[in-house]
């Protein structure tokens, strides 16, 4: 164990460059982008649902198309697109690891704004969930500082990225197919987590090869599937506003996203290879602390309780 530790504090000086870490606020910046977005976009899907009424199926066509109308929702679009711009630039020239589980800064900024104007302050259990969520993933980023670095990336890990991507896509479309009826805020939140990940792997992937000029037709796969899986996340973002807080969702994605992509990073792309056993413990400790919160956010924040 103390070996472990020398490992982990050695780790300090030799995996992060500066340049790396001035990817650090720039990934904080578009948390704030992120924060801002999700709740212009919030408040154009519940102003379409208001006028065209509720689904308890999924958003339909109409519904989706009405949201192309909504300022709203354009502008909450247009907010995201610059956090999606800020957190490509991260993730190109910094690990995964690192940068990927800032976005939860996104949760507090959202969790103000939420009670701000929906006038229903947040409770004990609704603060402590948030601050749990929090806690959980500060301390994801603090060991993987310490032991994330960055390394080309080989085709097989991108073909290996592509096959799971592709099974997942299976799984969520079969289980939308039997969950849809309910409208669960939650499903909606933990599906678009997990192909949100995907996302920023894919996108983490396709960058790097470019970087390190060996963009090649696997690499087209990559993006092809960057494309699938945002537009099918999306569309369970927007399901997941309709029937659950956007602090809500934020918690959801900044924690589930993250997770998912690192440990795609860890376990495919080999951005912590070398690193203590004591931090794989940190990492598992840290994302179920993370996780915890998010569902006792969904189970005591005041407009999911309505």
């Amino acid at each position: 164990m103390t070996s472990d530790i020398a490992g982990l504090t050695d780790a300090v000086n030799i995996n992060l460059t500066p340049f790396q870490a001035l990817m650090i606020p720039v990934a904080l910046v578009g948390a704030v982008f992120l924060s801002l977005g999700a709740q212009f976009q919030s408040r154009g899907v519940r102003r379409v649902e208001s006028r065209l009424g509720k689904q308890t199926k999924g958003l339909s066509v109409s519904h989706m198309l009405a949201l192309v109308s909504s300022g709203n929702w354009v502008l909450g679009t247009l907010m995201l697109g610059m956090a999606v711009v800020l957190q490509l630039i991260s993730i190109t020239f910094a690990p995964l690891i690192v940068v990927q589980p800032l976005g939860a800064v996104a949760l507090v900024i959202t969790t103000w704004f939420s009670t701000r104007s929906s006038g229903i302050p947040l409770g004990p259990k609704s603060r402590r969930a948030v601050w749990t969520c929090i806690v959980g993933v500060a301390i994801f980023v603090a060991i993987a500082a310490l032991v994330g670095h960055e390394t080309a990336i080989s085709r097989a890990q991108l073909i290996t990225v592509l096959v799971v991507l592709a099974i997942v896509l299976a799984i969520v479309l079969l289980s939308f197919k039997v969950v849809q009826r309910h409208k669960s805020a939650l499903y909606y939140i933990i599906g678009a987590g997990i192909l949100y990940g995907f996302v920023a792997t894919l996108a983490k992937v396709s960058l790097n090869r470019f970087v390190n000029h060996s963009f090649d037709w696997v690499t087209v796969f990559a993006v092809l599937g960057v494309v699938v899986a945002s537009a099918l996340g999306g569309y369970f973002v927007q399901n997941a506003y309709a029937s659950g807080s956007p602090d809500l969702v934020i918690a959801g994605l900044t924690v589930i996203d993250p997770i998912v992509a690192v440990g795609i990073g860890v376990i495919v792309l080999q951005e912590a290879a070398g690193a203590p056993p004591i931090a794989v413990i940190g990492f598992l400790v840290a994302a179920a602390i993370a996780i915890t919160g998010v569902f006792q956010l969904a189970k005591h924040h005041p407009q999911s309780a309505r």
